[in-house]
């Protein structure tokens, strides 16, 4: 005959599983909840009872950590990643907005009034269009793009040393963690 209880697979004499219980029951009876009725004795003495008024709200754990230490080389691939990111982002955005411009006839507009301003008799003058042509545009944008990259990461590559520097005199920035619920 098997029991209605599962067995505890961790016990070491086979006895049922009893689940863990918040407020283990008096001695010799029934658990109850509130204050005991009839005289107050001292047989629920040290049993702890729920507060059936009171709402309980859930305490939110904190941590105070301190960063005292910040890998270089681990700063130098994500600052590279990062600037790589940021790069491309500006290459697509300088692209983007040189064609809306162009669709607008912005250059066109601007470039006529340069080449009345500078132009002479036999009407050479400034073109602007010719100047910023999409090509030298994003080629003027990726060596910007690239000069960003190399200096980003060496400059956030030198910071991380001169955190750690300063880290081992001052200790290191201190920062409180919270969890949510």
């Amino acid at each position: 005959m098997t029991s209605a209880r599962p067995v505890d697979p961790y016990s070491q004499d086979g006895q049922t599983y009893h689940p863990p219980q918040a407020y283990p029951a008096p001695p010799g009876g029934a658990p109850s909840v509130g204050p005991q009725q009839g005289g107050g004795g001292t047989d629920g003495a040290g049993v702890r009872r729920p507060r059936t008024g009171a709402r309980t709200v859930p305490r939110t754990r904190k941590a105070r950590l301190r960063v005292a230490k910040a890998d270089p080389w681990s700063v130098m691939k994500v600052s590279f990643l990062l600037s790589i990111a940021i790069g491309i982002c500006t290459i697509i955005a300088v692209w983007v907005l040189w064609m809306v411009m162009d669709a607008m006839g912005v250059f066109s507009s601007i470039g006529d009034v340069i080449i009345e301003a500078t132009g002479s008799e036999d009407g050479s003058g400034f073109d602007l269009e010719a100047f910023l042509s999409l090509p030298r545009v994003l080629m003027f944008t990726t060596l910007i793009a690239v000069i960003d990259v190399v200096l980003a990461t060496a400059l956030a590559t030198l910071g991380a040393f001169i955190y750690n520097l300063s880290a081992g005199f001052v200790g290191g920035v201190e920062v409180t963690l919270a969890e949510d619920e």
